[in-house]
């Protein structure tokens, strides 16, 4: 096993680095990463964000976006958690979580803390979930990575995200906390977030006798950046997996109602209709026009509609006021 250390918080270029290891620097060995980020929500590689973020929180609490590779939901990380990666060589062999997730547990255990898999993707502790898991193949790797909530800020992972109707809602963050936990309620004494890093990587560097570390050299570090902007770090690539998608909305303004309708695929606005009691110098082909190709995000509107002149040509309603409501 080949251990790299994580000195970013940047979850792009973390991100970046596992894509560098599993498609460019192929080591032999099982490649091992321990890091964190930023408070940041990661998007399973199919999920629609519109109907997993609550995206004004998202934008108020400055709360990072990036799309996976990886399918599964949406996970909430911040510096009170952490994530762990396993990049190894594609054996031909089926998706395989247990493999990768015994020396968590293990490790876990030195801690004397007693974790469980459901059998699924998640770790649990006495059946409340601390650790959600993916995996899948890229080139000629197989990438598993997953979280570990250790002082993780649950009621912000609560409110920046929309959860589904059919799994967790009727008593919001107190249902949330019956359903998962941090790993730091369980241990016997108090540690912090970085000791407990060096603890988890200590004992599962120990438990592999060969197990060695590497250090990148400065012109993979920067391959690592390009990789991170170009697979993470950009609008196509967070909004681009969005299914198509229909959405309605209405708005009240001081120049009057507004009534929305969008056809957005891929994160972008391919049909649009306005309606309502507004006044303006525009018919509302116009207006509608002004929408499409913009993406379906506070900033992109509000640059969009600006350029295409939308700004005063609709009576005390300005171009801020509709992206604000929209995005």
């Amino acid at each position: 096993m080949i251990y790299i250390e994580l000195d970013s918080t940047n979850v792009y270029e973390n991100f970046g680095l596992e894509y560098y290891l599993a498609t460019e620097k192929l080591f032999e060995e099982t490649v091992f990463l321990f890091w964190r980020t930023t408070p940041t929500l990661m998007l399973g590689r199919y999920q629609n964000l519109m109907e997993e973020i609550n995206l004004p929180y998202v934008r108020e609490k400055g709360i990072h976006l990036v799309r996976r590779m990886s399918g599964g939901g949406t996970i909430y990380t911040d510096l009170g958690g952490w994530q762990f990666s396993f990049i190894d060589r594609d054996r031909g062999e089926e998706i395989d979580f247990r493999g990768y997730l015994s020396p968590i547990l293990n490790a876990l255990e030195k801690l004397s803390v007693h974790g469980e898999f459901n059998g699924r993707n998640d770790l649990c502790i006495e059946g409340r979930k601390f650790s959600g898991n993916a995996q899948y193949r890229l080139g000629k790797s197989i990438v598993h990575h997953g979280s570990l909530l250790f002082d993780t800020d649950i009621e912000q992972m609560v409110a920046s995200t929309k959860v589904d109707e059919c799994k967790i809602r009727s008593k919001s963050i107190q249902s949330v906390r019956e359903r998962v936990c941090n790993i730091a309620e369980h241990l016997q004494e108090k540690i912090s977030p970085e000791v407990f890093k060096r603890k988890m990587i200590e004992a599962i560097m120990a438990a592999d006798p060969k197990s060695r570390e590497y250090e990148l050299e400065s012109s993979e570090r920067e391959r690592v950046s390009e990789l991170a902007r170009e697979h993470f770090e950009n609008k196509e690539k967070l909004y681009g997996k969005n299914p198509k998608f229909s959405i309605e909305k209405t708005g009240r303004f001081p120049g009057g109602k507004m009534q929305f309708s969008f056809e957005v695929k891929e994160g972008k606005i391919q049909e649009a209709a306005v309606s309502g009691d507004f006044f303006s110098t525009l018919d509302e082909k116009e207006i509608a026009e002004a929408f499409i190709g913009l993406y379906f995000d506070k900033d992109s509107l509000y640059e969009g509609l600006k350029s295409r002149n939308l700004e005063g040509k609709i009576y005390r309603i300005s171009a801020e006021e509709i992206a604000e409501f929209l995005g």
